[in-house]
């Protein structure tokens, strides 16, 4: 295909800093337009659309759109696939994120099991205590989402030697993890998991799973006095007063919190003053633009070379 004509690219970053991402584009692929909302002079010209967020009445405008390109690891910020165009959605799928994913959950399982938290108040106080520690063998790790994401973080807990457990809305079978699936098998999971790990996609389904209902089927005769929750997935997954209330009642003794119902956290918002939580704001696994894009244009190179795209968002499922 001739530059004169390939499609161009529309690039939609809602709350992300726009130049970053025009700045790879435009390093990774010179001669294809590259046109930046809301300066859209020539909407037919348009073939993939970019997108963090969903600019209000973008997508009517393009005629000739072929796809949408999520700019994160999920699609729920596009809003709903019901009020997109009948085009491809592909997700980000790439090792760079996947790595930043599971180093982010590997360290939020260290920093409860090995007691950090404790270990900084006591520094704080200038206090000098060894405090009992469990083995890793002693502690049950449970994945709730075992996509490309979930699986990597569970091959590296394993190897830590966590005894490692996964659930998900379908079978799967990973080596040296054991496996649940479906509604039928979510009280088991849950009743022999120590530290919780969601790494769900938000669906209708899982929308505030994360609750008090859920905290209390969870075990609490580990070795670390109750239940750790451990959320990166999306902050429409957790009912945040139901985490506090748990806290307070024992059933959770620890979180890690890198998403929120409303992000930014609102500073009144008891979730930053509990000594048992650690908050990170929702940079658990940051899309990097100078990774990202290129793998994005393979992709399109591919598809007007013939192929079709990977990473496809299943419209039924929504992930």
């Amino acid at each position: 295909m001739t530059t004169a004509c390939k499609p161009a690219v529309l690039l939609a970053t809602g709350s992300l800093n726009c130049d970053p991402w025009a700045n790879a584009i435009r390093a990774a692929e010179p001669e294809r337009r590259l046109l930046v909302w809301p300066d859209v002079q020539d909407p037919e010209a348009v073939g993939y659309l970019l997108a963090w967020g969903q600019p209000h009445g973008i997508l009517a405008t393009l005629p000739n759109l072929k796809a949408i390109f999520s700019l994160g690891a999920g699609i729920d910020h596009l809003v709903s696939p019901a009020g997109l165009p009948d085009v491809p959605i592909i997700r980000v799928v790439d090792p760079d994120l996947t790595q930043r994913m599971s180093e982010w959950v590997v360290l939020q399982v260290l920093i409860h099991h090995r007691q950090q938290l404790s270990y900084n108040r006591q520094q704080a106080a200038r206090i000098w205590k060894e405090l009992a520690q469990p083995a890793a063998a002693d502690l049950r790790v449970g994945i709730m989402g075992l996509g490309v994401l979930g699986r990597d973080a569970a091959g590296v807990l394993h190897r830590l030697g966590f005894q490692v457990a996964g659930w998900s809305r379908q079978a799967k079978s990973i080596p040296n993890v054991r496996c649940f699936h479906g509604a039928g098998d979510l009280d088991r999971f849950l009743a022999r998991t120590d530290i919780l790990v969601c790494l769900l996609p938000q669906t209708p389904d899982t929308k505030g799973i994360l609750s008090m209902p859920l905290f209390k089927k969870l075990a609490g005769d580990g070795p670390l006095g109750g239940a750790i929750l451990i959320n990166a997935g999306r902050g429409g997954l957790q009912i945040e007063t139901d985490i506090i209330a748990a806290l307070d009642r024992g059933i959770l003794v620890g979180a890690s919190l890198d998403v929120f119902e409303s992000e930014p956290l609102d500073q009144d918002n008891p979730l930053w003053t509990r000594p048992e939580i650690v908050i990170t704001p929702h940079a658990a696994a940051a899309t990097m633009p100078d990774v990202i894009v290129p793998s994005i244009l393979r992709q399109i190179a591919a598809f007007e070379a013939g192929a079709s795209f990977a990473n496809l968002v299943d419209r039924n499922q929504l992930y």
